[in-house]
């Protein structure tokens, strides 16, 4: 029998066996590539961040309202105020039609100071030197006296974050919307002042709770630092620590004495209550503990 047919065969046998190789190291070569797609593609997209949390909001409260700033364009008056969407530059064709029409609340260059902030669902608001915003002050609740000679009822009077340092007056300021145009995401208070950085300059100002640090008592000085309330502490020295409050309450208690309760935060989340009776604070409570 002749030797070709068998080494053809041979050669036959051999050529399929190398296709069947070679099919399955393109297999392999491809199923690589897709995972390795995959991980770049996953690599390469950020996860959305999270809802700002009620412990975030305290912590802006507490380190931005209160703080001064440099202001690097001039910022316009109105209840309307400016409208800055977060991570863009400024519109300086809008921001210059509002001041010409509106007039400067604050000049470029003035030093100015942040006295409200308030979160809503897609925005923060800013309030710089008391706002363009002109809020009222107390919200009375009615008082109810039973019978003729009762005692009357504890009145509880409201109010929020509305008024400024002295000798600033609200609705003589500036507003700022910051738009995320999506939920407002969660922030550090060094990221919102990023986020307002267009406009003001955080940079150059000392903050308002070291403005007089030296003069007070090395007690009330520490739990400054420490960015905490204390016992015996007045308003000025509790908005250094803890900024200014997201909500006062006023109201008498039983034996008759005018009480002030403010308070940080908002329940479940991180919540401080500062009491003061007269011009000290008389107690402080944090839940939860």
């Amino acid at each position: 029998m002749p030797a070709w047919p068998s080494i053809a065969l041979s050669f036959l046998l051999f050529a399929a066996a190398d296709a069947r190789a070679a099919r399955g190291q393109d297999a392999a070569a491809g199923q690589s590539a897709g995972q390795s797609k995959e991980q770049s593609k996953g690599q390469g997209e950020k996860k959305p961040k999270a809802a700002l949390r009620p412990e975030s909001r305290l912590e802006l409260v507490r380190f931005v309202s209160g703080e001064f700033v440099h202001a690097r364009k001039p910022l316009p008056g109105g209840k309307q105020g400016l409208l800055l969407r977060a991570g863009q530059p400024v519109n300086q064709q809008e921001l210059d039609r509002l001041v010409t029409r509106r007039g400067a609340a604050v000049n470029t260059g003035d030093t100015a100071q942040i006295t409200r902030l308030e979160f809503r669902a897609h925005d923060i608001v800013v309030d710089v030197n008391g706002g363009g915003r002109i809020k009222k002050r107390w919200r009375d609740r009615l008082q109810i006296q039973v019978g003729g000679g009762g005692m009357p009822r504890p009145t509880t009077q409201t109010t929020t974050q509305e008024s400024g340092p002295p000798g600033i007056q609200p609705g003589m300021g500036s507003t700022i919307f910051l738009e995320f145009g999506k939920a407002v995401p969660d922030l550090t208070p060094e990221e919102l002042k990023q986020l307002l950085d267009p406009l003001l300059d955080f940079s150059k100002q000392r903050s308002a709770a070291v403005q007089w640090i030296d003069t007070i008592p090395p007690e009330m000085k520490k739990a400054i630092a420490e960015r905490r309330a204390a016992v015996g502490m007045d308003r000025e020295m509790v908005v250094a620590a803890l900024g200014k409050p997201e909500r006062k309450v006023r109201e008498r208690d039983e034996e008759g004495n005018e009480i002030e309760d403010w308070i940080y935060g908002q329940p479940p989340g991180l919540t401080i209550f500062v009491r003061f009776q007269g011009e000290r604070v008389t107690r402080v409570k944090q839940f939860p503990k």
